[in-house]
């Protein structure tokens, strides 16, 4: 197993301010900003530094502005869908949606913290970013030729907020209001005392919705009639359960702007759901779609050996991935009596044999995820530093004492037998001492209660990874199962925190931010749908949330995420699992790409293109339909 797939329900990648995407940053020394009275305008965003391009450059540099526009770009999807509304928790909603919407601003994929205008064509706001005002471009249209206003932006933001999925509420808490100054100048105001420094950001973010077509539709309504957008695609099929296929907009109203140069080059984006892994494979060798990123190890290492590769006409590549490799785990459900006591979560995670693991399953492709920054500078080591104690020295009450007695938590290296007996002891030790002692071969606490889990699963290629843990657990007592479920109820059950442990993978920004507060603050503990899956609500954890918040420089901003990995790490929220730092993909040889790709994405969707000629000499082989 390579890493999860990334979520790519559009609904999800928004309602975590983007885990996927860069932050933009505090601003006010941007190159091309024009500041007075501590007033900074200028046409983008930036939070340590200056932005990279300046104001009028042409196009981003990691971009082909001469790329072709044609050809279908066609890739796999997990399960079925029922909806193409990402912004409800009723339903499950498409893949791809994204590509509906635009935003006022959006970022760069070669640097790590920043936003240029989108609909906005510019941004002003003050020292303290108590406010933010967009100079909206007139020009800018939905779909149907209607144009964005800012009466459309107010109405997104109120509609989100109190009708949304819940995880909106917490986007949006620290706003004060949202109001239209004029056809095309809106402005946002934060809530006194709020950490301002990524609320102009969020605002950026927010996709635009259209008031006028939600005066003759239900907003909470998840059917197959997706809501209007201003972006760069339409959708033009939606099959439940089969396929969608996105259709490029030859009238989109952006394509010329410089953020969009050289982008969005294929005439059709695809994708086809596949309810079982191996099924999607062997569709892949078929020629059903023609772009697959590989997540599997023993196909990777195994299986790509079929006559379309063998004749040349499909290839397969490595591609580093700059991005925090971490975050990926399997997470406790910490709302349920049974896993609160901090040492029954690590001794069950003791037994989850991960050097077994990669001999035996991953043909040693993998290394251990320690850290939920894993791979980046963001990740804690070793003890905590001086200016970490200064963050967590005023926590102390509500933090595990070995945050300051012991270097940051690194899972114990196993033995490459399945079942190691000393790390076996150790489980058992601590759950003992956590007051699950064996009687009758079961472990039963004093009220005579059984201690016993069930691990839903969804994907059939996870089971041969959870069943031999699942197999150490009952050696040491505990009644643990797995369960199969299809990925329609398994999504419905996180939604609601109906699980004992659930999988999940998170793309951490090399600059977090606000979206913290969904995957480990207390707001989002008992918010249905957020992104906290584990129910962690610790005051501490929620104020070192507050010091990366507000962190003024890159230095401050490390230091404080140091902290809050080296506290996460001691709770033993999750068992880590494994990362590999890289993207393996095979495709269909008929893609031209920019050389080198940008750091922060492989943008297979964005940044490729259709080459003809390739595509040619491909159906003259008879390997393109």
């Amino acid at each position: 197993m390579v890493s999860m797939p990334r979520s790519a329900h559009w609904r999800a990648a928004f309602a975590a301010l983007a885990l996927l995407a860069a932050h933009p940053l505090p601003l006010g020394a941007e190159t091309g900003a024009d500041a007075s009275d501590d007033i900074t305008i200028s046409h983008g965003l930036s939070v340590f530094g200056d932005l990279k391009y300046p104001e009028g450059f042409a196009h981003f540099d990691y971009v082909n502005p001469e790329a072709p526009k044609g050809g279908i770009h066609s890739t796999w999807a997990f399960g079925t869908f029922d909806s193409l509304n990402p912004f409800i928790l009723k339903g499950n909603s498409a893949q791809g949606l994204g590509l509906l919407f635009d935003s006022l601003m959006t970022g760069s994929a070669d640097e790590p913290d920043s936003q240029y205008g989108l609909v906005a064509s510019r941004v002003e706001y003050p020292a303290d970013r108590s406010w933010v005002i967009f100079d909206m471009r007139p020009e800018a249209t939905f779909a149907d030729g209607s144009p964005i206003t800012a009466e459309d932006v107010v109405f997104t933001y109120t509609t989100l907020r109190e009708k949304g999925t819940p995880s909106y509420g917490i986007q949006f808490a620290d706003f004060e209001g949202v109001e239209a100054l004029g056809p095309h100048k809106v402005k946002f105001t934060f809530r006194e005392g709020a950490n301002t420094r990524d609320l102009p950001l969020t605002a950026g973010q927010m996709p635009i919705l259209s008031k006028a077509f939600f005066d003759s539709h239900d907003f909470a309504a998840s059917g197959l009639t997706a809501p209007l957008g201003s972006g760069p695609y339409e959708v033009e099929r939606a099959d439940p359960g089969r396929q969608i296929t996105y259709k490029r907009r030859d009238d989109y109203w952006a394509k010329d702007l410089p953020v969009n140069v050289g982008q969005n080059n294929f005439d059709e984006i695809r994708f086809e759901y596949y309810g079982d892994y191996t099924a999607a494979f062997e569709a892949f060798k078929g020629g059903g779609y023609n772009f697959r990123e590989e997540y599997l190890s023993k196909l990777w290492a195994e299986s790509y050996h079929f006559p379309a590769l063998d004749k040349g006409w499909v290839k397969t590549e490595v591609i580093e991935d700059a991005t925090p490799s971490g975050t990926q785990g399997f997470w406790f459900n910490m709302r349920r009596d049974k896993f609160k006591d901090p040492r029954v979560r690590e001794a069950l995670a003791l037994v989850f044999n991960f050097e077994w693991s990669n001999k035996a399953l991953f043909y040693d492709q993998y290394k251990r995820t320690t850290s939920f920054w894993e791979n980046s500078e963001l990740k804690a080591e070793g003890m905590p530093s001086e200016a970490e104690l200064a963050l967590l020295e005023p926590l102390r009450e509500n933090l595990p004492e070995t945050v300051f007695t012991e270097p940051a938590y690194v899972p114990p290296v196993s033995s490459t037998e399945q079942l190691d007996r000393r790390v076996l002891r150790q489980a058992g030790r601590l759950l003992d001492e956590a007051g699950w002692t064996v009687q009758n071969g079961k472990r039963t606490n004093a009220d005579g209660q059984v201690l016993s889990l069930v691990f839903l699963n969804d994907s059939p290629s996870m089971e041969r990874i959870i069943t031999p843990w699942i197999d150490n657990m009952r050696r040491l007592g505990v009644d643990a199962s797995i369960r199969s479920i299809d990925a329609t109820q398994e999504e419905e059950r996180r939604k609601a925190f109906d699980y004992d442990i659930t999988s999940q993978r998170y793309v951490m920004s090399m600059t977090p931010g606000d979206e913290l507060r969904q995957i480990f603050g207390s707001q989002g503990a008992d918010t249905q749908g957020s992104a906290n899956l584990t129910g962690i609500a610790n005051p501490a954890v929620d104020t070192l949330i507050t010091d990366i918040v507000k962190a003024q420089s890159r230095e401050e901003l490390n230091t404080a995420v140091h902290a809050l990995d080296r506290v996460l790490r001691a709770m033993h929220i999750w068992v880590p699992n494994w990362y590999k730092g890289s993207h393996t993909i095979a495709y269909l040889d008929l893609f031209g790409r920019p050389d080198p790709l940008p750091p922060y994405s492989m943008g297979e969707i964005s940044l490729w293109w259709w080459d003809e000629a390739k595509a040619e000499q491909l159906r003259a082989a008879g390997a393109l339909r």
